[in-house]
């Protein structure tokens, strides 16, 4: 026994010194969103923003985050493909109102070991909009973005020293077991997500469409702060 509790001492002290000379933001509670980064841009992050993304939810458990849309554009094509899309869920935002409330709240999606995220725009004429997407930890590029309807979007990660970026890498569609990565031609474009740390619990996060034939289609940005319990 005094053998075992040597070992394990000797095992603590060798994890408590690894702990010590690695930056706290490179230890996080949930390392998913980590493993998609090279340790040297997963460092570079503000501590803040490894918070977010580290933080692990189960169960009951929400991580909640309020603000407000300071920045809206869509062009013609845009808003009829916003429009189209409502067919599926209407994953995209359909109005132009900026300066009104959102929240955004993620959740555990027991279903598929990965997150639901719901993201609450509210609207000048009538009620808010409400756009859920599941976020799978899966496929070739180690994240999705699933919307229903067998509708998924791989994402690719990258960050610099505010921003941690997800840009599409094709758009898979599921038909029960069987996976078919729609052509070029058919998708809506290259969507570019962003999560910008501004300081003091608060962060920008934007998402911008844009088609190689009709240019920006879509550009939204909401100012959000951290919600504590």
């Amino acid at each position: 026994m005094g053998l075992h509790l040597r070992k394990n001492t000797t095992r603590q002290r060798a994890l408590e010194k690894r702990e010590k000379s690695v930056p706290a933001c490179a230890l996080p509670i949930d390392p998913r969103f980590r493993c998609l980064l090279d340790r040297r841009a997963w460092e570079g992050l503000p501590s803040a923003v490894c918070a977010r993304f580290s933080k692990k939810i189960l169960g009951e458990d929400a991580a909640i985050y309020t603000g407000k849309i300071t920045e809206v554009r869509i062009n013609t094509a845009g808003k009829a493909l916003a429009n189209f899309l409502r067919l599926v869920g209407a994953p995209l935002p359909l109005s132009h109102d900026t300066g009104v409330a959102s929240v955004v709240t993620v959740t555990e999606d027991p279903a598929t070991r990965g997150q639901i995220w719901t993201r609450v725009y509210a609207n000048r004429r009538g009620f808010p909009q409400v756009i859920q997407s599941a976020k799978r930890f899966s496929g070739p590029t180690g994240l999705e973005e699933y919307i229903g309807y067998g509708i998924t979007m791989a994402l690719r990660a990258s960050a610099d020293e505010s921003t941690i970026t997800f840009e599409s890498a094709g758009f898979p569609i599921m038909f029960g077991p069987w996976r078919f990565r729609l052509p070029g031609w058919l998708t809506p474009g290259n969507v570019t997500v962003k999560h910008q740390d501004l300081g003091n619990g608060h962060f920008e996060f934007s998402l911008r469409l844009v088609h190689p034939n009709f240019g920006e289609l879509l550009y939204q940005a909401g100012r959000y702060q951290d919600q504590f319990p």
